[in-house]
């Protein structure tokens, strides 16, 4: 799990991007309500894959170690 100070890092570097995207979606008419509401759901979403795709892989690690204790 990634620690504080690389969170923040990465949190630093995305920072300007999704404001700029923010601005973007508000200027092109949106309100700044539904933004909030669309990038919550987009990160949320994420979360989801990269969570599922990390159970996945555990599970593959997992039985490749079982496999090798067998042999």
């Amino acid at each position: 799990m990634a620690g504080i100070e690389t969170n923040e890092a990465c949190r630093e570097t995305l920072s300007e991007p999704f404001e700029a995207l923010v601005e973007k979606a508000v200027s092109s008419g949106w309100p700044e309500h539904e933004v909030a509401l669309a990038m919550s759901e987009l990160a949320e979403a994420l979360v989801v894959r990269v969570s599922a795709r990390v159970l996945i892989e555990g599970s593959i690690y997992s039985q490749l170690a079982s496999e090798r204790a067998k042999n």
